[in-house]
């Protein structure tokens, strides 16, 4: 009996000695990697700056989406994760910083050719596009050459590359424009299988959000908006790039049947497709392409064989590492309002009801600001967020502040609702907007528990009690949701009536969740101008009777521990940052992350009375 405590006890100790160590020895390598970090960040501070070298060209080597906000990232994890080499999982591409690299660089006498490598861009909007392509089309005029060199160009990517003077495509590469399109995964018969009940509430009839979950497919009202408002935005990207390319806009195919009559005179070859459609200028190597570029600056030892800068460094070798104090001037304030709206405090990246307020309130009680653009990208979400919001552009005009909306790529749903009480709203000809609707949705499980034999019961004082996802909604919740809903609706047409000098019957016809593209709500009275953020910093200022004047972007304050961590890796994160492109998902990935992205879109939803206005059918595939 002894022996076998004595071998229980050495098998425990064994065991506990095991862990301990296991523990400690995470701890430690946790605290090395760290300490390491440290260390590297803290020795690159003492470095010298970026140097640009003459007779050099900059190549814009983006990688990732384009954004009016970056989505935020706690500063010590992306310093960690830039120090062990980790790549970002979705990088995200200022497109303020972008532009002003580009600015930069057309009056650098360094900088002698611009060469584009959009591999790794991703997308991020027409109009953010049409930002940068506006850049280089500027950059174009000071005589220095602009250079497109890919493997591969998307749609996305080809809409940049398209306004370089030099369009090249490796001999075994492909250019693929596919055009816009909408297409979703319907869940209504595996939800079924599942026995989860799903209960809708809503009002308009093209208000398709929850469609996934009630249908196997897209209902007629949903693909009759879907196609006025994406054949619009196709017309103006087909007729920026024809412009661009100083070709007809008929060179896109669009149908199969000349789509298969080209490419077998292309002899089935991707790379000479593109060449004979004249949508690249020739078929270039890299060496090929190198020799030119050496032809073009001189050799160097760098190792591209002559004088490059990234758009990483360049953008570091431009910007001051000190904190430039502002001017006395009155300012213009700018209040980024991106991603879904939820309710209370959110951070950069998604709107928050509480947290956004904050920031126009900050322009508010601030003496310099006279006056205030709020830059919407956002598809809405939460009602009572963006009534918070809403309510807080009321207060900034009671304060004698005009306030613009300045619409980016999204501005719907619960984006329109918080821009419609400003002075005035300047839309992209490509802005998403519109989808004046509301919704609701809860999901019981009620079906699927007891199919497992689980069962609910209880005892309760009202008849609200115990509403959980075990249970099936009586028919009086539900009538009562509804009506809440409904009320909603009503409360935002209401409100678009009222700031548009429209009549309730009026917006209601143009509302009903339908989506306009920005063109179609100018004509419709949802908007007052086409333009971008230039021109509503402009009408700001012009409304607020300002002439010499700067402007401001007001955003959230870091806290002091975030802070230490942003210096840090703003000190070191040149010599940390990694440079490999994640691999491209399998099919099989590719399908699981958009079921992930769906329901993430539902289950992020936090509005205390679960009554959203959300535009989910405006994302562009």
């Amino acid at each position: 009996m002894s022996e076998k405590r004595s071998w229980t006890k050495s098998l425990f100790i064994g065991a506990w000695t095991t862990i301990n160590f296991t523990r400690k020895f995470i701890l430690n390598l946790v605290f090395f990697i760290i300490l390491f970090a440290v260390l590297i960040g803290l020795s690159n501070t003492s470095s010298d700056t970026v140097k640009v070298p003459n007779d050099s060209a900059l190549v814009l080597n983006l990688q990732g989406n384009l954004v009016i906000e970056k989505t935020y990232v706690d500063p010590a994890e992306k310093f960690i994760g830039e120090a062990i080499g980790q790549n970002q999982e979705n990088p995200e591409i200022l497109v303020r910083d972008l532009v002003k690299v580009i600015e930069n660089a057309k009056e650098d006498k360094r900088i002698k050719a611009l060469v584009l490598k959009l591999g790794g861009l991703g997308g991020g909007g027409l109009d953010k596009m049409r930002d940068v392509a506006d850049a280089l089309t500027d950059f174009k005029t000071s005589g220095k050459p602009v250079y497109s060199m890919g493997d591969y160009y998307g749609q996305n990517q080809y809409y940049l590359a398209a306004h370089a003077d030099n369009v090249y495509l490796h001999p075994m590469g492909a250019l693929i424009i596919e055009g816009y399109g909408r297409y979703r995964m319907y869940y209504k018969e595996g939800l079924e299988k599942l026995k989860a009940t799903v209960n809708v509430f809503k009002v308009g009839k093209f208000k398709s959000a929850v469609e996934p979950f009630l249908r196997n497919d897209m209902s007629p009202e949903a693909r009759t908006a879907n196609e006025a408002w994406l054949g619009e935005l196709w017309s103006q990207y087909k007729s920026d790039v024809a412009k661009a390319r100083n070709m007809d806009v008929s060179n896109f195919d669009e149908k199969m049947e000349q789509i298969l009559v080209k490419f077998e005179a292309a002899d089935s070859d991707f790379a000479q497709y593109a060449l004979q459609n004249g949508w690249v200028d020739a078929l270039r190597t890299r060496n090929e392409f190198r020799n030119e570029m050496i032809e073009l600056l001189g050799e160097s030892d760098d190792k591209a064989g002559y004088n490059t800068i990234s758009y990483g460094s360049y953008l570091d070798a431009i910007t001051s590492p000190i904190t430039i104090p502002e001017s006395s001037k009155d300012k213009v304030a700018i209040v980024v309002a991106k991603g879904t709206i939820l309710d209370g405090t959110q951070k950069p990246g998604t709107i928050g009801g509480d947290s956004t307020a904050a920031l126009l309130r900050k322009a508010r009680l601030d003496d310099k600001v006279k006056a205030v653009v709020l830059q919407v990208d956002s598809g809405g979400g939460s009602v009572f967020g963006s009534e918070v919001i809403r309510k807080e552009v009321e207060l900034v005009k009671e304060a004698g502040k005009p306030i613009v909306a300045s619409m980016a790529t999204y501005a719907a749903s619960g984006g329109y609702w918080i821009s419609a009480s400003t002075d005035r709203i300047v839309a992209e000809p490509s802005t998403v907007t519109g989808s004046i609707g509301i919704f609701g949705m809860l999901t019981t499980f009620e079906n699927s528990l007891e199919y497992i034999g689980v069962r609910t019961d209880g005892v309760g004082t009202t008849d609200f009690a115990g509403m959980t996802p075990t249970r099936a909604l009586s028919p009086g919740m539900k009538q009562v949701i509804q009506m809440n809903i409904e009320r909603g609706y009503k409360r935002f047409i209401d409100l678009v009536a009222t700031e548009r000098n429209m009549t309730p019957e009026a917006v209601d016809e143009i509302a009903q969740g339908r989506v306009w593209i920005g063109t179609q709500a100018l004509e419709l009275g949802l908007v007052d101008e086409l333009g971008g953020l230039e021109d509503a910093v402009n009408i700001a200022a012009e409304l607020a009777e300002l002439e010499d004047y700067d402007t401001k972007y007001v955003v959230r304050e870091l806290s002091e521990q975030e802070l230490f961590w942003q210096n840090l890796m703003n000190s070191g994160s040149s010599m940390l940052a990694g440079f490999n492109i994640e691999p491209r998902k399998s099919a099989l990935q590719e399908i699981v992350s958009r079921v992930d992205a769906d329901l993430k879109q539902f289950t992020q939803l936090n509005d205390p009375l679960a009554a959203y206005a959300m535009c989910l059918e405006c994302k562009i595939d």
